[in-house]
């Protein structure tokens, strides 16, 4: 279990590497977008144009896709839910934890007292509905343009091996 800033940062490096050689584990990464609980610094997955701590303006690069990541890496299985897609959620896990080799499930959670605070996205509840509304299922997403897809992120098994 890692955050999005201690996975994708400190320990980038040890995360693609284990995805490469396919190792049998289960990495569940926990996304919120921000450093959370250090001090609302900008992480690897915090998009571009987001407010943290360390980026008062709004960040320049652009965020990580982790799933992409893990997946040009060599991981056998990728999958990403939500806080809001809990039945979704409790499938994937299942699913990763019985997977034999390299699997990595993204849980996309909200960060109300950093990330909400610093970019002003209402209460934890008005997050959750974000992520509702911007999910996107794979399924679905197959069958959309890429200008559908623009601030859209897929959820489901995007690789199961």
């Amino acid at each position: 279990m890692a955050g999005d800033g201690d996975l994708l940062a400190i320990g980038g490096n040890h995360f693609i590497h284990a995805a490469r050689r396919n190792i049998d584990i289960t990495v569940m990464l926990f996304n919120n977008q921000i450093y959370g609980m250090t001090g609302g610094q900008a992480s690897p997955t915090t998009p571009a144009g987001v407010r943290a701590s360390t980026a008062p303006s709004g960040t320049v690069e652009r965020a990580f896709d982790a799933c992409k990541l893990a997946e040009a890496a060599g991981a056998s299985y990728v999958a990403r839910a939500t806080a809001y897609h809990t039945q979704l959620l409790s499938r994937v896990v299942h699913h990763a934890l019985l997977h034999k080799g390299f699997a990595l499930v993204e849980v996309m959670t909200q960060c109300p007292e950093q990330y909400g605070r610093w970019n002003k996205s209402g209460t934890p509840y008005d997050m959750l509905l974000w992520q509702k509304e911007h999910a996107v299922r794979v399924e679905q997403a197959s069958k959309m343009s890429s200008d559908e897809l623009v601030d859209k992120f897929i959820i489901g098994e995007i690789v199961s091996q």
